[in-house]
């Protein structure tokens, strides 16, 4: 690595990308000791198997909760979450599939509630983005798939979920940056996640007189496989150099975003987005 990069050069060549293949691997373990935050709690985590929604998984279970993890393909990835939340003493549940299947997603959530028989965390993180400068050249399949994914995704697991989330319980969609400044490289992937904006302000509307809470977090350039899945290595050398830190975030720095959202300490807020961006103003 040169003086200037922030990551060493890079490039895996399909989505959602592997997180086992990357140096240096993200750093996903918890930083501080648990205080039971989600005790005796259920949390669903897509795109848990690696990345910010690993961290999360892992984070919850040091907190107490019983975490499934749902993901698309990468099993190994998935299973070294699942080791890592043993090693906090709580239950794992795995489960592969496409959250663009509203099938799938309906299934899933059956297969948390027959194990578990609730849920009390629905953390909506799992994304995919490709990069694409000029508008024109963005074929429909890919604006097609970026949107089930990312969108549509979020809406099958929350449709799933909600009738087997009791009072109290808590939704947390990870949207990002480019919602608020926008990506000129990433035009579609902008688009959704200005999309999980407006969705987590009028959900939270919606579900105030339930007693469920529903905010977001938007990352800002965090180390994950998504990176070298989406760019070249050029891009990955240099990937978070713009932010006023000087640096890409890791998972385990956006993970307690999440935590704050899930649990009591943030009983007073709904509809609300935190920032964890490596220092970018926003909205404001």
């Amino acid at each position: 690595m040169e003086d200037t990069d922030t990551k060493p050069p890079q490039v895996q060549k399909r989505q959602p990308g592997i997180e086992g293949v990357m140096h240096p691997k993200p750093e996903v373990k918890p930083r501080f000791r648990g205080s039971d935050r989600l005790a005796g709690k259920t949390a669903i985590v897509t795109g848990g198997d690696s990345g910010i929604g690993e961290a999360v998984a892992v984070l919850f279970a040091r907190e107490g909760a019983n975490v499934a993890i749902v993901y698309l393909e990468e099993h190994e990835d998935a299973r070294a979450t699942a080791r890592l939340i043993a090693e906090e003493g709580r239950d794992c549940l795995l489960l592969a599939g496409d959250i663009a299947d509203e099938n799938f997603c309906r299934n899933a959530v059956a297969r948390v509630v027959d194990r578990y028989g609730h849920v009390d965390v629905l953390v909506n993180n799992a994304a995919e983005q490709h990069a694409r400068v000029d508008i024109t050249e963005i074929p429909s399949a890919q604006l097609d798939r970026t949107f089930r994914t990312n969108v549509f995704g979020y809406f099958y697991m929350t449709q799933a979920a909600l009738p087997h989330m009791p009072e109290g319980s808590a939704i947390i969609n990870t949207t990002s940056v480019t919602a608020y400044r926008g990506s000129k490289h990433l035009l579609d992937y902008s688009a959704t996640r200005g999309a999980v904006v407006s969705l987590t302000r009028s959900l939270a509307q919606s579900l105030v007189d339930r007693n469920i809470r529903v905010n977001g977090v938007a990352p800002g350039p965090i180390w994950t496989p998504l990176i070298p899945a989406s760019f070249d290595a050029e891009k990955v050398r240099t990937f978070g150099k713009n932010v006023p830190m000087g640096r890409p975030g890791e998972p385990n720095e956006v993970a307690p975003c999440h935590l704050f959202l899930a649990c009591a300490d943030s009983s007073y807020m709904t509809g609300q987005i935190l920032h964890p961006n490596g220092g970018e103003i926003v909205g404001g």
